[in-house]
């Protein structure tokens, strides 16, 4: 006799057990042109996460939106294309769309509270360590927090994709056990559905699964700037830090937080790292290079081994200790990144020592192993 599988088991349980999630909702989601912020879309999304919160798990909202809501109120028929005015309308907006989610949360009894970042915030290390407590604090006190992008004064930040990347680096800084990405498509396709047959790429599970889908180029759509290519970007990036990601539309929010098989599960492909590795490999800018011959290159990615003053040939930029660098091999390619224990006007003097013949105060290792992460291992000549 067959067993019977009860009716009541998620199809994708790691979504449905995962007591803390991080939701991402983009621009396009939430508002329309010329009318600015759709409440009623906000409100039904907010209907869902206070059912999730109901139900006794954590959540973060990472929402974009704050440019294109402030569109209306300035008289404005698209985004803005100078920076100026852009942040003048993430100003207005930035009002609006927080108060419309404390209003639309507070009829559920549930406090939110606002945290702006950027993903420049997230690569100074006491920044990134500060955003952790903060994020941990809210959820302690049983608050609600809203991430948003801090577009009022970012200039970097306000281009294509970094709210997609920065919800990832949301999803590790808040130790979340599951990420959602949403926006108006259904989840990853293995073709362009607006111009032909495409499929929808039910679960993900390493790279190659996609190799062969055109994700197509990053463009600004309406309101939003997003797209499908860099929802991919950012859950791979939570993906290989551990975390599984569901990319799907926002009207599925509920079925893809319950464990529905909706959208894209991109499966854990790796261990969650430390918060520094992670921070390494994912949110630090790196100030400069250290070339590497290639016995230090074999040193460092096959005997995860320090890098030490002999194995480096040269260095580019200026950078200080303690500074990310990234180590460069003969070849050009970067095979990991790292703290660096000199400052650059200190390293001429060092390049290519053995260690013994150095003066006491410089026997150190360049790139201690452990404040260093692999980034991809060099090519074969």
């Amino acid at each position: 006799m067959t067993a019977q599988v009860p009716v009541d088991v998620p199809a994708r349980p790691e979504i449905a057990g995962a007591g803390r999630v991080v939701v991402k909702v983009g621009s396009s989601s939430l508002t329309t042109l010329p009318g600015g912020l759709d409440v009623d879309r906000l409100t039904a999304l907010v209907d869902v996460l206070a059912a999730v919160r109901a139900s006794g798990r954590e959540v973060v909202l990472v929402s974009s939106g704050a440019i294109a809501a402030g569109l209306s109120p300035l008289g404005l028929d698209g985004r803005p294309r100078d920076l100026a005015t852009a942040q003048a309308a993430a100003s207005v907006g930035q009002l609006r769309l927080v108060q419309t989610y404390a209003d639309a949360f507070g009829r559920h009894g549930i406090t939110v509270g606002q945290v702006l970042l950027t993903a420049d915030d997230l690569t100074r290390r006491s920044h990134y360590r500060n955003a952790r407590q903060t994020v941990d604090r809210l959820l302690d006190l049983g608050v609600l927090p809203i991430v948003n992008e801090n577009d009022t004064v970012a200039t970097e930040e306000i281009r294509f994709g970094d709210n997609d990347r920065l919800a990832a680096l949301v999803a590790h800084v808040a130790r979340a056990e599951a990420l959602v990405l949403l926006s108006d498509v259904d989840g990853v396709y293995d073709g362009d559905p607006r111009t032909g047959p495409a499929e929808l790429v039910d679960t993900v599970r390493e790279p190659a699964d996609l190799a062969a889908v055109t994700l197509g180029s990053a463009t600004r759509n309406g309101v939003g700037t997003g797209g499908m290519a860099t929802k991919v970007e950012a859950a791979f990036i939570a993906a290989h830090a551990g975390v599984p990601v569901v990319v799907t539309s926002t009207p599925q929010a509920g079925g893809a937080l319950a464990g529905d098989r909706v959208g894209t599960l991109f499966a854990p492909m790796g261990k969650r790292p430390s918060a520094r590795q992670f921070w390494l490999r994912y949110a630090s800018r790196p100030r400069g290079r250290l070339i590497l011959d290639a016995g230090a290159v074999t040193a460092v990615v096959e005997r995860h081994a320090s890098l030490l003053a002999a194995g480096i040939t040269g260095l580019a930029g200026e950078f200080v200790a303690d500074d990310p660098v990234e180590l460069v091999g003969p070849d050009g390619a970067v095979v990991a990144r790292g703290l660096v224990a000199y400052d650059a006007r200190e390293m001429p003097a060092l390049l290519g020592r053995k260690t013994g013949d150095l003066p006491p105060e410089h026997r150190r290792e360049v790139v201690h192993r452990d404040e260093m992460v692999l980034v991809s291992r060099p090519r074969r000549v």
